[in-house]
């Protein structure tokens, strides 16, 4: 039998100092913990902060490189105790290479993981790109985890559907428009679309949906903030617009899920031998 899960979907800043990234979300694990959250998705970067320039990353600036057992990691583990946490951060790889990785966390250890396998322009200067989307099961249910340009590619989520995910956490560091900022955030074209994605990833998979995503500025880079929770049916159930804070809803995703695939079932009626 089903039952209802809160989720909570964060929107905060973060840096290079990880003394204070680690007290930032333990913050926020305990203020999702007062919302009876059962999952909170955290930004990308979370742990270290992102790249302070895509245009021109910074190589001697960059985030802290950490291996995949960290010990931060293993204290947001404990901080999470019997709360579901996904977190981002730069993963010191092999032969001096790093990803842009998220992973999932609970008192138990590690739940899940994920490198980005999609890299905008500038930051393959810095991470190699991740090769796969997997779901894992959690205390909250099957799921799966992308990284912000992740959800640009419709693939991307629909790979984590079919592997079983109910619940989707994108995790992101998506900044306004670099090239041409809009005087207002409002009527930014990076702000339309970080929307238009969420939505669409949850209605055409029919899935629920945990955006997360940074806040305030590092180096050019100037973040939306825009954290949410969107149902099955693509309607937002919760958000933070561009302020920090938490996007918190609760529901019960297989009953939810359940009934937005009554009548379409967009996973069972697709024709995949028809399609390039």
């Amino acid at each position: 039998m089903s039952t209802g899960v809160t989720i909570a979907a964060a929107a905060a800043s973060f840096g290079r100092d990880l003394d204070f990234d680690l007290a930032r979300v333990r913050t926020l694990i305990e203020q999702a913990r007062k919302s009876g959250a059962d999952l909170l998705v955290l930004p990308d970067a979370a742990l270290g902060g992102y790249l302070a320039d895509l245009r021109d990353p910074d190589m001697d600036r960059l985030p802290p490189a950490l291996e995949p057992d960290h010990e931060l990691l293993g204290a947001v583990a404990a901080a999470a105790a019997r709360m579901v946490v996904c977190v981002g951060y730069r993963e010191s790889g092999d032969d001096g290479t790093s990803y842009n990785s998220a992973v999932c966390v609970s008192g138990d250890g590690v739940l899940g993981r994920h490198r980005k396998v999609h890299l905008p322009r500038g930051e393959e200067k810095v991470y190699t790109p991740g090769d796969s989307f997997d779901a894992f099961d959690t205390p909250v249910g099957r799921m799966g985890m992308l990284i912000d340009y992740d959800k640009t590619f419709p693939e991307s989520a629909r790979s984590l559907a079919l592997d079983g995910a109910g619940i989707v956490a994108c995790l992101s560091a998506w900044p306004t428009n670099i090239s041409n900022r809009a005087p207002r955030m409002n009527q930014d074209r990076q702000s339309r679309l970080f929307d238009l994605y969420d939505r669409s990833r949850a209605a055409e998979n029919q899935v629920v949906l945990a955006s997360a995503n940074q806040t305030g500025a590092l180096g050019g880079m100037r973040f939306l903030g825009q954290a949410k929770v969107v149902g099955p049916g693509g309607d937002i159930l919760a958000r933070t617009w561009a302020k920090a804070g938490l996007a918190v809803a609760t529901l019960d995703v297989e009953t939810e899920i359940a009934a937005a695939r009554r009548v379409l079932d967009h996973l069972n009626e697709r024709r995949p031998d028809t399609y390039r």
